[in-house]
């Protein structure tokens, strides 16, 4: 198993700071790893005025319009 840089001087410090030995401090990075919880990005939905009306019974043909707007 190879380590990053940036984790072995993580492993180094908790282990100077805490004075433990390395198994220790990698368990303890990994632990607090596994809590982490992702932040969550709020979902905003974009809208765009088309200034003309669309009949959406035909989604296909709806879709296609709207793609061809999108590429203008």
């Amino acid at each position: 198993m190879r380590l990053e840089e940036d984790v072995v001087a993580a492993v180094e410090q908790l282990r100077r700071e805490r004075h433990i030995g390395l198994s220790e401090a990698l368990n303890e990075l990994v632990r607090a790893g596994m809590r982490a919880r992702p932040q969550r990005r709020v979902f905003q939905q974009r809208t765009r005025a088309l200034r003309m009306r669309v009949d959406v019974s035909n989604v296909a043909e709806a879709l296609d319009l709207l793609d061809d707007l999108e590429h203008d």
